[in-house]
C-alpha cells in the first residue's frame, strides 16, 4: 500500500472528486424519478414491481460507488484505492457501452459513456505511474 498518498496529482482528485458527485447525484435521481432511467416511451411498465427493484438496485450501486469514490478521495486515501474505484467505474461504462450496441440503441448519447471512459483511463494510466514511482522510491 502507498505510503504517500500526496503524490496523486490535484488534478486526478477533483476529477474523481466530480465523477463521484455525478454518481451520487445520478443515484438520488434515479431514486426518485424511474423515468430518469426507464424512459417514458420504451413501453416499460413503472408501476412493476419488479421495475421498480431493478430501479432501486440500479440507484443504490450508482450511489455506493460515488459515495465510496468521494470517501477515498475526500480522506486523500492511496492511489491504489483510487485506481481500484475508477477501474469499477469504467466497468459500468463499458457495460453501458455493450448494452447500447446490443440493443440497437446507439445515439449521441452513447458519447457521454465513450467520454467518461476516455477519462477514466486517463486517470488510471495517470495513477499506475504515481504507484510505480512510489515503488522505486
Amino acid at each position: 500500500m502507498s505510503k504517500h498518498v500526496d503524490n496523486v496529482p490535484k488534478w486526478v482528485r477533483i476529477a474523481v472528486g466530480v465523477l463521484a458527485l455525478l454518481n451520487i447525484a445520478y443515484g438520488i435521481m434515479c431514486y426518485f424519478d424511474m423515468s430518469v432511467l426507464f424512459k417514458e416511451g420504451t413501453g416499460i411498465d413503472l408501476t412493476n414491481s419488479l421495475i421498480k427493484n431493478a430501479n432501486s438496485e440500479f440507484a443504490a450501486r450508482n450511489l455506493a460507488i460515488g459515495l465510496a469514490l468521494g470517501f477515498v478521495t475526500i480522506i486523500k486515501g492511496a492511489p491504489e484505492a483510487l485506481v481500484i474505484l475508477t477501474i469499477v467505474r469504467a466497468l459500468i461504462e463499458i457495460q453501458t457501452i455493450i448494452l447500447a450496441f446490443v440493443h440497437g440503441n446507439i445515439t449521441a448519447m452513447l458519447l457521454v459513456p465513450f467520454v467518461f471512459l476516455a477519462v477514466e483511463i486517463f486517470i488510471v494510466k495517470t495513477l499506475v505511474g504515481v504507484i510505480k514511482k512510489e515503488e522505486e522510491e
